[in-house]
């Protein structure tokens, strides 16, 4: 994914803002199945993004960001399932290393 807006606003008061709505709108892409602590199945489309920090190191731009989203239990979908179906709230926390050049970026699940 790249976050062009985020890097662009680099420095300034809106980055936080322009960074959370640019992971909302990537939500798809970000490692959400492996940071399931009680679902089986990710969702992404009520996604949340919480900045914990950002710093420069090097030809990168270092985001800690709280992820709050929602899983649910997969079942086998038949008429007896007892599985609820309805979203489990689901949190972790991301690094995203923001090339300073181009914007591209990699998230991956942070250790807590």
């Amino acid at each position: 994914m790249k976050l062009k807006a985020s890097l662009a606003a680099w420095g300034s008061p809106a980055f936080a803002g322009i960074f959370k709505s640019e992971i909302r709108s990537n939500a798809d892409s970000l490692p959400l199945q492996q940071g399931l602590t009680r679902g089986s199945y990710a969702l992404s489309e009520k996604l949340e993004a919480m900045l914990i920090s950002a710093v420069e190191e090097g030809n990168f731009l270092r985001v800690k960001a709280g992820i709050f989203f929602e899983g649910i239990i997969a079942g086998c979908n038949c008429a007896n399932d007892p599985t609820p179906v309805e979203g489990q709230g689901e949190y972790c926390e991301m690094l995203f290393d923001i090339d300073r050049h181009t914007g591209e970026t990699t998230a991956t699940l942070s250790e807590r």
